[in-house]
């Protein structure tokens, strides 16, 4: 659990809300300009959550077999960027990986989380299509059938899901 947060988070419907957080080396993204580029899965986390290691390779197989322009795969981490970048070399993580101040986290916030993972699609509209806690094997089905990629293999034993 990250930290205890007394709002619903951010569900299916709503309207995710704008921000501009670092990347590893420190430049500068914003959710619109993310979204300029076409809808995102943002996925919110701690280095240290098992789930989050468990689903992190999940997300890298769907970033790097998705169709251009189908989905992109964003980590937010809850974490300081020497151990995020730790544990992107650990999980095999290419994908952008933005920093969520871990001394006011004011994405984690914002979306109202209050356990990681955390996983929202947000479509370039910005409003969310998928909200969920924890891993979900179907939730990431639906991603992987919108990117065209598979994010599991037929010979992986996956539960349907574990929670936060």
């Amino acid at each position: 659990m990250a930290f205890w947060n007394q709002q619903r988070m951010l569900g299916v419907g709503d309207r995710a809300p704008e921000f501009e957080l670092p990347d590893l080396v420190g430049a500068k993204h914003t959710l619109g300009e993310i979204l300029a580029r076409g809808p995102a899965l943002l996925a919110l986390f701690k280095v240290s959550c098992p789930v989050c290691q468990y689903t992190f390779p999940f997300l890298e197989r769907l970033h790097q077999g998705a169709k251009p322009g189908a989905v992109q795969i964003v980590g937010i981490s809850q974490d300081k960027a020497d151990a995020t970048t730790e544990f992107c070399r650990e999980y095999g993580v290419t994908f952008t990986t933005l920093l969520d101040d871990p001394a006011r986290y004011p994405v984690s916030n914002a979306f109202a989380i209050s356990n990681v993972p955390s996983l929202f699609l947000i479509e370039p509209d910005g409003t969310v299509s998928i909200s969920q806690s924890g891993f979900s094997k179907r939730d990431l089905e639906a991603v992987g059938d919108r990117a065209g990629v598979a994010p599991f293999r037929q010979d992986e034993r996956v539960p349907e899901s574990r929670p936060g």
